[in-house]
């Protein structure tokens, strides 16, 4: 069953949609490149060089129209993430799993771009993010969830979406217990989900 709060999200993003331009690829290309400059933003070793322009509803949706695109740009890259970790989770799910790969995009510890840190690690596990390797395809297969992430994703990239998760950058699925979850702090835990930050005081 659908949530409520998912189904908001439906609500806002299918008139986006349907205002698409006709022909869709120069909106997407300015998409992709604002989002690279965004990512740049937030990543702490990379130097700005062009102006930052937010991204806007319509762009979004124009990018990687069908889920099947290659994971070769921060829009995409962070959009199937928000996709496959929480595409069918209630609450603020999909939002704070965006919120853990942009806090790390904004750690040193962590790559400097958004397609690094979803892929960090490798295609077999152990890798950072299950979906990336858990040997299943990486396409879409329910468009109207994938609208809604690519919605959470722009605002993430445009630093309008609050951290639910407290800077976390670590979680995983209730129904699991990795072995390092012990070694960091929880910060906020859901339905679905714990989030974790590392435990700056053990450190010190």
């Amino acid at each position: 069953m659908i949530s409520s709060r998912l189904f908001g999200w439906l609500l806002l993003a299918l008139p986006v949609a349907a205002i698409a331009v006709v022909n869709p690829a120069p909106q997407a290309d300015e998409a992709e490149r604002k989002a690279e400059v965004l990512e740049q933003v937030v990543a702490p070793d990379v130097e700005v060089t062009e102006p930052t322009e937010p991204l806007s509803e319509q762009e979004v949706q124009v990018v990687d129209p069908e889920g099947s695109d290659p994971l070769e740009e921060p829009l995409t890259c962070l959009a199937r993430s928000i996709y496959w970790e929480a595409k069918g989770v209630a609450g603020r799910d999909m939002e704070s799993v965006a919120n853990v790969v942009m806090n790390r995009l904004a750690d040193e510890a962590f790559p400097n771009t958004i397609c690094d840190v979803v892929k960090q690690g490798s295609e077999q596990p152990p890798c950072q993010f299950s979906w990336w390797c858990d040997g299943r395809p990486d396409e879409v297969v329910e468009g109207d969830a994938y609208e809604v992430a690519k919605e959470v994703a722009r605002l993430a990239l445009n630093q309008e979406l609050p951290d639910h998760t407290d800077g976390a950058l670590y979680f995983h699925d209730r129904t699991v217990q990795p072995h390092w979850a012990n070694e960091f702090l929880v910060t906020i835990e859901t339905e679905a989900f714990i989030f974790y930050r590392p435990d700056v005081a053990s450190a010190d």
